[in-house]
């Protein structure tokens, strides 16, 4: 039922000015729009986040979210000369010089933004290629638009590009 929409990410944030800081000068991410006290950003594929204020944030033990980019490494040294600080966690794998975790079929590398939330860059290695990746899109319907709180974002909802973590990456104890 549900698979069938777009679902997109939420980052909390106790201080929204705080983390907007951190995402839009550490990151490089753009704000698309202001809506009800939070920040929409705009991502590759048509995809989005909505930063938004409340208590709660940084109190998950597991990845808020993650990006799939193309080369783990190359991220992780950019993000680092912007002052990106990565985690390092005793997990099974073998180790890039950058520190990124290969493992299953994905080199995965964390890091905390400004809140205390789990983020996470992915690449996938090998057959463990995204399974929309290897299938031409379809045209859809143009969406409805998603409407938060008093606002709505800036964006068309659209299908996020599907990812399967390697099996034994589904533990907490695994991936955080």
């Amino acid at each position: 039922m549900l698979q069938k929409f777009p679902m997109y990410a939420y980052i909390p944030a106790q201080d929204v000015a705080r983390a907007r800081q951190f995402y839009e000068s550490k990151l490089g991410f753009v704000p698309k729009e202001e809506i009800a006290g939070g920040v929409a950003y705009g991502f590759g594929g048509q995809t989005a986040c909505f930063l938004y204020p409340t208590p709660n944030a940084g109190s998950s033990k597991a990845s808020q979210t993650f990006w799939q980019v193309d080369d783990v490494d190359r991220e992780i040294d950019a993000l680092k000369a912007r002052g990106v600080v990565f985690e390092d966690y005793d997990m099974p794998g073998e180790r890039s010089a950058s520190g990124a975790v290969s493992a299953g079929g994905a080199k995965a590398a964390w890091f905390k933004d400004s809140e205390g939330n789990i983020m996470a860059i992915i690449q996938s290695l090998g057959s463990a290629r995204p399974e929309c990746a290897a299938r031409p899109r379809r045209r859809q319907r143009r969406p409805p638009r998603l409407t938060i709180a008093s606002g709505r974002l800036p964006f068309n909802c659209r299908s996020i590009p599907s990812f399967r973590l390697p099996r034994s990456a589904t533990t907490r104890s695994t991936w955080p």
